[in-house]
């Protein structure tokens, strides 16, 4: 087999696999087809293999693209194309981002709790949660990574506008519970925003509303290879210095 018909093999593997072909993967391609045809079979296999469906695949990918962790546009159309065709609705789309938007308070509860705990009860600085907004945190539950009570005392009316956008900000139809925790865990667990107090509630919650383990792991593992964004970036620059 000539070097060109096995790079054609390689490039029809890669495109059955990850579904699309782009201007990096045909310049790595030229100079390490290993890699190329290597990448398709490790960052396809998890939704090859794994137990949830092709909409959820693809609305996990939306959530992982879309994070501002990541804002990864050319990934973010190809996936929610692809989520579209498979099924997804448009509210799904919507709650996936509205999920996507919620992802930052956690960091912000969780250092808030640090702040409480280091800076100690000061005058007037701190007030016990009123009963209505701990019903709120209360009835909030484990639906979201959240650690309300050192913001809910140390400032109760940011608690209250961000129980407000995490009860209403969401469309009124959309993901199940169920399916919202695989996109929280996704986006949690992956390595451009980890956060490992957010994945351990995430992934409690998860088998409490009766996930399996093989789900919960396909959603950890799809945000793996985001990492190559990287490297299509540096091929990109690559051709760029060399005149490709």
């Amino acid at each position: 087999m000539s070097d060109e018909t096995e790079r054609e093999r390689i490039k029809d593997y890669f495109i059955a696999e990850r579904g699309y072909w782009r201007p990096w993967t045909e310049t790595v391609l030229e100079t390490n087809p290993g890699f190329v045809e290597q990448y398709a079979r490790y960052a396809g296999y998890p939704a090859r293999t794994g137990p949830l469906s092709p909409r959820m695949v693809e609305l996990i990918y939306v959530a992982l693209d879309s994070s501002a962790s990541h804002l990864f546009e050319s990934g973010l159309q190809t996936h929610l194309k692809r989520a579209l065709e498979v099924g997804a609705s448009a509210a799904d789309i919507f709650d996936v981002l509205h999920l996507v938007a919620v992802q930052g308070a956690a960091s912000v509860c969780q250092a808030a709790g640090i702040l409480d705990e280091l800076a100690g009860p000061g005058d007037g600085e701190v007030a016990a949660i009123t009963p209505a907004l701990q019903a709120r945190i209360d009835a909030l539950g484990a639906a979201h990574a959240l650690a309300l009570a050192a913001v809910a005392r140390m400032d109760p009316g940011y608690a209250e506008v961000l129980l407000d956008f995490v009860e209403h900000g969401r469309p009124g139809a959309g993901l199940s519970a169920a399916e919202r925790s695989l996109v929280q865990l996704a986006l949690h667990a992956c390595f451009t925003a980890f956060n490992p107090e957010a994945t351990r509630q995430v992934i409690a919650t998860a088998l409490s509303q009766g996930l399996a383990r093989g789900e919960l792991l396909q959603a950890i593992q799809l945000g793996a290879h985001l990492a190559v964004h990287g490297t299509a970036l540096g091929a990109n620059a690559f051709r760029a210095a060399t005149g490709g």
